[in-house]
């Protein structure tokens, strides 16, 4: 079962991330957060990261997809809240 709490602590764990991902100019930056992003994800209830991930195994963990990814498990988060 996925609880309301671990939606919310993801929601805005990646949220804020994101905000600074997005705005970042530097490329160590960005690397720093899509590590520090597939490490909770690498602990995040497997339920919870199938719901968002739509069963892609390397859903927040490809550079290339990176940005895209972060903004669609934000808008899949905020619609579950």
């Amino acid at each position: 079962m996925i609880t309301k709490d671990s939606i919310e602590t993801a929601y805005s764990f990646l949220h804020q991330k994101q905000r600074i991902y997005v705005h970042s100019t530097l490329d160590w930056q960005k690397d720093d957060i899509e590590i520090a992003i597939a490490s909770y994800v690498d602990e995040m209830s497997q339920e919870l990261f199938d719901a968002i991930s739509g069963n892609r195994a390397d859903f927040l963990r490809d550079h290339k997809k990176f940005q895209e990814d972060i903004t669609k498990a934000i808008e899949i988060l905020e619609n579950m809240l």
